[in-house]
């Protein structure tokens, strides 16, 4: 079968590889159809995996495909049955597993894509328990944003940041495959928006997508935009993925007791913080990492309701690196989806 591996640093290769055997006790069998990318996506490229791995490893941490076949005690799925897969291996056991919080795994095998070998070949076994429905007349497409994108998002804004409707959020780079989801669903609940990103054609997509303030960061201080856009008051939410100098200034757009949630770093993992700016205004700061399986669900039935990921472009198989460029230059807006 077809699979796309990253051999080196910076370096994929379309190749052949065994089919899996087929599908024992407690698993199912998918063909892959959709691979959507993300910055994990990129990280592993660039060689930043944060644990041992051997190369090469099948690239791609998050996709949709479906069910053809299943092993014998399976009942949940039957052939031709759409799906999507969680994005990391879980042992299913453990205290955090059993109560439904497999991001936070005690015994993780390992993300998808980045230390064992991922969703981007024709087909892959799966632990039935790591799979989920896509609901009817979501496309695969679209299905294929579910168990990152979407479940990122909720897990950040719902379980960690606890956004109410009504409230004002601060998204930071709006033009992101999570940014321009967390546009679209704070704004489905009756949110304020306001969002950041780095040119003029992005403020003019970000408007489109609902935002009802978009910033320029390139051109005007965020931080100072905020503040005056809510009388000085500040925003209830942040909602933070790229770290670096603009770390304290997220943290200087909050009201008292605001909370901020973050998820990434890609302007880089290190930042100073005051500590008596921290209690005295009685910050909360919440990481977040991975999303739980309800997350995912729940994104999928947003997506049945109507709110779809932005898609940036489609891109073949061969063209994944093509894809990974695209998303490197940032000059990305919403998501990039490889089809097989």
């Amino acid at each position: 079968m077809r699979a796309l591996a990253l051999v080196a640093d910076r370096t994929v290769e379309l190749t052949d590889m065994p089919p899996p055997p087929a599908p024992g006790p407690g698993e199912v069998q998918i063909r892959v159809k959709a691979v959507a990318l993300n910055h994990l996506d990129l990280w592993g490229y660039r060689g930043m995996a944060f644990a041992k791995r051997k190369l090469p490893v099948a690239v791609g941490v998050e996709a949709s495909g479906e069910i053809v076949g299943a092993g014998p005690d399976v009942t949940a799925f039957k052939a031709g049955d759409p799906v999507v897969m969680y994005g990391a291996l879980t042992c299913g056991t453990c205290k955090a597993c059993r109560e439904g919080h497999d991001n936070l795994c005690e015994n993780v095998a390992g993300i998808m894509g980045f230390h064992v070998d991922g969703f981007a070949r024709e087909l892959i076994n799966m632990p039935e328990r790591l799979v989920i429905p896509v609901p009817k007349g979501v496309s695969l497409r679209d299905a294929s944003c579910a168990p990152v994108a979407f479940s990122t998002v909720e897990h950040m804004l719902f379980d960690n940041a606890r956004l109410q409707p009504g409230e004002t959020v601060l998204v930071h780079a709006g033009g992101s495959g999570i940014g321009t989801v967390a546009i679209r669903i704070a704004k489905a609940i009756g949110c304020t928006v306001i969002t950041t990103v780095g040119d003029e054609a992005k403020m003019e997509k970000a408007r489109a997508l609902g935002a009802d303030h978009v910033i320029n960061y390139r051109q005007d201080r965020f931080e100072t935009i905020t503040r005056k856009l809510t009388g000085k008051k500040g925003v209830d939410v942040v909602f933070e993925h790229v770290g670096g100098e603009g770390f304290n200034g997220s943290l200087l757009c909050l009201k008292r007791g605001g909370r901020l949630v973050t998820c990434g770093s890609t302007a880089g993992p290190t930042v100073q913080l005051n500590l008596m700016q921290l209690f005295q205004q009685q910050y909360k700061i919440f990481g977040s990492f991975g999303a739980t399986m309800k997350n995912i669900r729940d994104g999928l039935a947003k997506m049945a309701n109507g709110i779809l990921p932005v898609i940036d472009m489609e891109v073949p198989l061969a063209d994944f690196e093509k894809g990974l460029a695209r998303l490197e230059s940032r000059q990305v807006f919403g998501k990039i989806v490889v089809t097989f």
